[in-house]
């Protein structure tokens, strides 16, 4: 007490005791402190509630939505979205692990967030020069498998059924090497302009026939070594591929693969000089298309 009997200031606390007053101050900032915590805990909790919620509705234990819901496209994280192959896709069923779903078709393209009962992916499809854009949901249960598959429009679901292949002959092309490639080339860019012309044609006969399957066979002559024959034949034959897909024959179906000098037609004699005899092997360099299954 003071002589007035009144209490004490701060000032004279703080003379008479100067290490209580610094701790007291101390705790008068810990107190100040607690509710910037408690906002800071409540805004992160808040955050991570948003990055678990989803689209659809009332999704049970069991992968079932009450209600499948698409995601608007704007909000895709992935901006193009992909390109994925009908036979990854055919690979999907009941379930399948995020992982494994990861290994087949990537990451999901929206942003699902932390513990996120569904996956969204926005697709592409090539028919012909066409493309046709689809988006995908997967549905997961408690222990996040995948239970459920949607599609958008409802009708991309009928891409991964198989094609009824007939039962039928072949139809085989067969196009020159020497008139499709420079000789000992294999790119787009190398492409002969007379090659170009007679690839088109059987491009229009192939969306013609609408075959099932679509084989692009490459063969090169004896000249080199075995390992650059294989590879040279199998350069070949996937531009050829590529070119056939780019000309509006469908990509479901369509394989390249090359032989190398495994499949010669002509045999020649190996005693003729070196300009008589890559004449003579000429119709050994050539790239054949197969088609197969015809509707």
């Amino acid at each position: 007490m003071n002589q007035e009997g009144g209490p004490r200031s701060n000032a004279a606390r703080h003379r008479q005791n100067p290490i209580g007053a610094a701790e007291m101050e101390n705790t008068n900032k810990i107190v100040r402190g607690i509710p910037l915590a408690l906002c800071a805990a409540v805004a992160m909790v808040a955050v991570l509630a948003g990055c678990t919620r989803h689209v659809s509705r009332d999704i049970t234990p069991q992968g079932q939505a009450g209600e499948v819901v698409f995601p608007a496209v704007d909000r895709i994280v992935l901006k193009e979205g992909t390109f994925p192959t009908l036979e990854a896709l055919r690979q999907i069923g009941p379930g399948v692990t995020r992982d494994q779903l990861y290994q087949l078709i990537g990451r999901p393209h929206f942003r699902e967030g932390f513990h996120a009962r569904e996956w969204d992916y926005l697709f592409h499809f090539r028919d012909g020069d066409q493309v046709v854009t689809c988006q995908y949901k997967v549905i997961f249960d408690g222990e996040y498998r995948g239970q459920n598959f949607h599609w958008l429009p409802a009708g991309c679901a009928d891409r991964l059924k198989d094609r009824p292949v007939v039962a039928s002959d072949p139809k085989r092309f067969e196009i020159s090497g020497d008139a499709l490639f420079a000789f000992g080339r294999s790119g787009l860019e190398d492409m002969l302009s007379g090659g170009r012309d007679e690839l088109l044609k059987v491009a229009n006969e192939l969306k013609a026939l609408d075959a099932s399957v679509v084989q692009v066979v490459g063969h090169t002559d004896l000249i080199g070594s075995d390992a650059a024959n294989l590879e040279l034949s199998r350069r070949r034959a996937e531009t050829v591929r590529d070119f056939l897909a780019k000309s509006g024959v469908s990509a479901d179906g369509l394989s390249a693969h090359g032989v190398g000098e495994a499949e010669p037609v002509k045999q020649c004699d190996d005693k003729l000089d070196r300009e008589a005899l890559i004449a003579c092997l000429q119709p050994n360099r050539r790239v054949e298309v197969v088609a197969k299954g015809f509707k």
